[in-house]
């Protein structure tokens, strides 16, 4: 098996989506883009199909109707070295969409995204349980991780 390629169902968007997708993150391009033929199940010439990488991971857009939707099932995880790279992420995918809770939010295309420091995972964990929940405490507050704050809540004493 070479690799496992998620696959995002879009009704006619999948083209559009892949651009904005890869003008966002590093190492992003779009691979190939398929068109529909004359057996359709679109009108010839439609873009059935968009390969693209975002940081190097393989996706595929397709563009497959509007029977199915995306919902919070399933999301992908931004992890951020830093507090720039977070306000950075989270701006540009929630732009047209939907901020959510702790992390969380659905882009122009209703796709999910948690966009989170490197540091949360290591927080949340902290043997010191008591601290532990002071930072799970100030998340629960946020829409977009602020580092700074889940820092200051972990040193309260």
């Amino acid at each position: 098996m070479d690799q496992i390629v998620p696959c995002l169902w879009f009704d006619t968007e999948g083209e559009e989506a892949a651009s904005f997708y890869t003008s966002i993150f590093p190492n992003s391009k779009i691979v190939d883009v398929a068109h529909y033929g004359e057996a359709g199940p679109r009108p010839a010439g439609t873009v059935m199909a968009v390969s693209f990488e975002l940081n190097g991971q393989k996706f595929v857009a397709l563009n497959g109707g509007p029977e199915f939707t995306f919902s919070e099932a399933i999301s992908f995880q931004v992890s951020c070295e830093n507090q720039d790279e977070v306000d950075t992420y989270w701006s540009k995918l929630s732009e047209g969409g939907e901020e959510g809770p702790c992390g969380w939010l659905k882009d122009r295309y209703d796709l999910s995204w948690q966009i989170f420091p490197k540091a949360l995972p290591e927080l949340l964990g902290d043997p010191d349980r008591e601290k532990a929940q002071r930072v799970m405490a100030a998340m629960l507050k946020m829409k977009k991780i602020d580092l700074h704050a889940l820092e200051r809540a972990a040193a309260e004493a």
